[in-house]
C-alpha cells in the first residue's frame, strides 16, 4: 500500500473516531500498531537513558524474528490478536 495510502486510512479512522467520539474503542482496536509504537519508543527511551536494549530490535516483530520466530508465525499470531482486540472494541461499543 505504501506510507501515503496506509496515513491516509489512519488519518480518515482517527477523524471518524473522533467525530463519533470513540476515542478508546479506535485505541483498542488498533492494539497492535499501539504496542508497535510504544516498544519502538520504550526501545529509544531505554538506550538513551541506560544505555540497555529492552528488545533485541524494535519494533517488536522484529525482536520475535529475532527469537527465531518465522515471519509469518509473527504475522499470523498479531492477526489473531488483532482479531480478538476488535472483538472486544465492539462489545464496548454496546456497554455504552
Amino acid at each position: 500500500m505504501g506510507d501515503v495510502g496506509a496515513l491516509a486510512l489512519g488519518a480518515a479512522l482517527g477523524t471518524i473516531a473522533v467525530i463519533v467520539r470513540q476515542e478508546i474503542v479506535l485505541f483498542i482496536m488498533g492494539g497492535v500498531f499501539v504496542v508497535e509504537t510504544l516498544s519502538v519508543m520504550l526501545q529509544v527511551a531505554s538506550f538513551k537513558l541506560t544505555g540497555r536494549r529492552v528488545f533485541r530490535m524494535a519494533p517488536l516483530h522484529h525482536h520475535y524474528e529475532l527469537k527465531g520466530w518465522k515471519e509469518n508465525q509473527v504475522v499470523v499470531r498479531f492477526w489473531i490478536i488483532t482479531m480478538m482486540l476488535v472483538l472486544v472494541g465492539l462489545s464496548t461499543l454496546k456497554l455504552r
